[in-house]
């Protein structure tokens, strides 16, 4: 039976490459970006994300059976901490009611192996809090001290929404009203954010070292749109709170095999 399902970012890259596939799938898509889309705006204004909801509704009639969470940036300011953490939240937040009166309502976010990389603590704390201006003003003195520490607002803002899925899936807000909700952690990816670090043998070099990917290497956009695509299908009838890295092997490279802590 075809569903409705939103996907934020959804101009370009991985966005584009999911709603394009469940299109196919025979699912009706409600895209969402910046400038293009049939719901266009600015994920990192909390006033637009809330306007951007309320046109969903009015375009749903009130159910929604799926959201893919993917808009993001990759900018080593504190605009990573207003869309990938803050917007992120803030907009599934504003459509769980509407999910909630879906048969089947499923949520998939775009996080990153980022997740697994160096982040500033301090900033990931704020914004598990929910203090949007110590975040931000956090994020903004990072940046201040060069690309170097500001990619922290990057790799902390994935490193807290990634913390936020296991927090809040089990919780009666969403495993309670039957919605699942995971995340897909990609890797090296080729989309047009990474096109400028791809074209030169440095760059492909420097990715390399950064995130290493010795499972047939670098990702095209559509690998980790099929992954959004189960698990926002009826399919995943159980799956809820995980975090699936799609990343070619890094996770398994950068955390070994011991990542169960005893309880």
């Amino acid at each position: 039976m075809p569903r409705t399902i939103v996907v934020t970012g959804a101009a370009s890259g991985i966005g584009k490459a999911t709603a394009e596939l469940l299109e196919t799938a025979g699912d009706t898509v409600l895209r969402v970006d910046l400038h293009e889309g049939d719901v266009t705006g600015d994920l990192s204004d909390p006033a637009q994300i809330d306007r951007v909801a309320a046109e969903i509704a009015e375009r749903t009639g009130g159910v929604l059976d799926g959201l893919v969470a993917n808009a993001g940036v990759s900018a080593p300011s504190e605009l990573s901490v207003r869309i990938n953490y803050f917007g992120t939240v803030r907009l599934i937040e504003a459509l769980r009611p509407q999910l909630a009166a879906s048969d089947a309502p499923r949520i998939s976010v775009t996080t990153s192996a980022a997740t697994l990389q160096g982040n500033d603590p301090e900033l990931v704390d704020l914004l598990l809090a929910g203090d949007a201006e110590a975040a931000v003003a956090r994020g903004a003195a990072l940046a201040a001290q060069g690309p170097q520490a500001g990619y922290a607002n990057y790799s902390s803002s994935k490193r807290a929404i990634s913390r936020w899925i296991r927090r809040n899936a089990p919780t009666d807000e969403y495993a309670g009203a039957g919605i699942g909700l995971n995340g897909v952690g990609p890797g090296q990816v080729r989309t047009g954010m990474t096109t400028e670090l791809f074209s030169t043998e440095e760059g492909r070099r420097m990715a390399d070292d950064a995130m290493p990917a010795p499972y047939n290497g670098v990702a095209e956009a559509e690998h980790i749109a099929a992954v959004h695509a189960f698990l926002v299908s009826p399919a995943n009838a159980r799956m809820t709170g995980q975090v699936l890295f799609v990343d070619g092997g890094f996770d398994a490279l950068r955390r070994g095999d011991d990542i169960w802590q005893s309880v």
